[in-house]
């Protein structure tokens, strides 16, 4: 077979020999051979295939790091690490289109957003099974939150996240606001560090650590672990966190189902929490808009009561502490295996 040079090979799979180059260099796409003369590269035609991907998913905006790794997959394989890194694109973009609104309101004084209130309720339950509470929350006119804590030493360190997180229940201004929630995730990893260095334990103990701050017309999200926020808006139910688990991951890189989660073992098994390590958080922000309602929940919640049933009750309550109520409810209803903490909170015009 005879073999393109550089230059023909570059026309064919449409990248530049400079782009080829690089890719040598990687590892990424290397020769089929290299004169000893020259030096010049020189490439079969059956690497086209493998050469065209690669731009495509350069075309992606895919790392090359990531490409390599696609590139040796089976085809299959190949279209779920694919699959997955889109969805996290478009997960990502989402978070950057809302931050880019707001910046651009911001610098060029045209924000005209009104201001809002909330209305909220929050309720905790131990549970039918667990002999201790160590699910936590907090709601406030500004900042709402709930903590799950896990381990030995579960029940304190819950309580020490949410007293962390508790001063930013106050006004902050909204160009400030993510920067004041990665500031108290900080400081409630600290503090959780701390508390686990002057009493250690024989397992792993933490804590997961989910909340909503209000600034005018914005709602700052910070998010770890695998507590939830629920959106519900025109009767419709968003989920707006995503779990940070271990299945969660799986589904992600299409090596999992939503079916096939019940019953995996690892289902609970986390992998970002607060435990004394440093963590990113999830940050976020997302338009307050009178009428919708906010559903912020720990996992003994939304793996017993399933989503259809979280609507319903979110859409047919009119008041939180009603609401709360009915959700605690069904829960026990459905066997209460875990503590349960939940928010519900309105937003209605200031």
């Amino acid at each position: 077979m005879e073999l393109l040079t550089i230059g023909a090979f570059a026309r064919a799979v449409r990248l530049s020999p400079k782009a080829l180059r690089l890719y040598d260099e990687l590892g990424l796409l290397t020769p089929a051979r290299v004169d000893p003369l020259s030096g010049y590269r020189l490439y079969s035609p059956d690497q086209v295939e493998r050469a065209r991907l690669v731009a495509w998913l350069r075309r992606l905006g895919m790392p090359l790091a990531r490409i390599r790794g696609v590139c040796e997959l089976a085809p299959a394989d190949a279209a779920a690490e694919v699959r997955a890194y889109w969805a996290q694109v478009e997960a990502d973009t989402a978070a950057r289109r809302s931050l880019a609104s707001f910046l651009v309101e911001q610098l060029s004084g045209e924000d005209t957003t009104m201001t809002v209130t909330l209305r909220y309720a929050l309720r905790t339950d131990r549970g039918l099974v667990r002999e201790s509470n160590q699910d936590v929350g907090y709601a406030g006119d500004r900042l709402l939150a709930v903590a799950d804590g896990f381990g030995a030493r579960g029940e304190p360190l819950s309580s020490v996240a949410i007293d962390a997180l508790a001063r930013l229940d106050t006004a902050i201004p909204a160009g400030e606001l993510l920067n004041a929630l990665a500031d108290a995730v900080r400081r409630a990893g600290t503090a959780v560090g701390e508390y686990l260095a002057a009493n250690p334990a024989d397992e792993c103990s933490g804590t997961t650590l989910t909340a909503l701050v209000l600034s005018g017309s914005r709602l700052g999200l910070v998010h770890v672990g695998d507590a939830r926020v629920y959106l519900l808006r025109g009767g419709a139910l968003f989920r707006i966190t995503h779990d940070h688990t271990v299945v969660r991951s799986l589904i992600a890189e299409g090596r999992l189902t939503e079916e096939e989660v019940v019953s995996h073992p690892q289902r609970s098994m986390l992998v970002r929490a607060l435990h004394g390590k440093e963590v990113e958080p999830d940050l976020a922000l997302h338009d307050a808009v009178p009428g919708d309602r906010y559903l912020l929940c720990s996992d003994g919640l939304h793996t017993v009561v399933p989503e259809e049933e979280l609507r319903e009750v979110l859409r047919s309550v009119d008041e939180p502490e009603e609401a709360t109520r009915r959700l605690v409810d069904l829960a026990n209803a459905g066997g209460g295996p875990d503590n349960v903490v939940c928010v519900v909170a309105d937003v209605v015009p200031g």
